[in-house]
């Protein structure tokens, strides 16, 4: 079928936009992206707070509070307030920040919800993919179900929960104006 001059022709988004990654297992790439933006925004909040702990502090002593990273107290914050953020997430609905904007869930293996004690155990187990070169992340480049260390110990998986890439190929893909309409055609000589 062809398109008359002046017709419109629909918009079909390439094939590559077509093709859904939902329900995938995630990659290398998607997975490092969404925890640098985990850790962008667990940083961002935790020194909202030490600020604002700061602020309050000088307020109420009176003299200027200084707390910077090389105080001890500040660490252990940071430590357990980026466990909190991880475990909480993965537990409440497998997403944190990070997945959220890059698609990706945690699941167990059968592909039900993640539990509180699995997000507990998975938190705990993500510092061991770290060691040793972060040869624990090795997994996710060689293995079929691209599971991490902590992810085997946990006994997750992390798979793609809507195809962020489709859909930006489909947003790319549309036309940017449409054709315009065809004039009208002038009324015929009255019968």
């Amino acid at each position: 079928m062809t398109a008359r001059a002046g017709e419109a022709r629909p918009a079909h988004p390439p094939a590559a936009a077509r093709e859904s990654l939902q329900g995938h297992y995630a990659g290398f790439a998607s997975r490092f992206a969404a925890f640098a933006v985990d850790v962008v925004v667990l940083s961002a909040i935790f020194l909202l707070v030490l600020a604002a702990i700061n602020f309050v502090a000088s307020i109420a002593t009176g003299k200027t509070v200084d707390l910077n990273r090389n105080d001890i107290w500040v660490v252990v914050g940071y430590v357990v307030w980026a466990f909190i953020y991880f475990a909480h997430f993965w537990g409440l609905n497998g997403k944190t920040a990070g997945g959220a904007l890059f698609g990706l869930q945690v699941l167990r293996e059968d592909g039900g919800d993640v539990s509180g004690r699995r997000a507990i155990g998975r938190t705990l187990a993500f510092p061991l993919s770290f060691l040793i070169l972060c040869l624990g992340f090795l997994g996710i480049l060689l293995g079929d179900r691209r599971r991490a260390l902590h992810d085997v110990i946990a006994g997750t998986v992390v798979i793609y929960s809507w195809d962020a890439r489709a859909a930006r190929l489909r947003y790319l893909s549309r036309p940017r104006y449409s054709a315009p309409a065809a004039p009208a055609a002038p009324p015929g000589p009255p019968s």
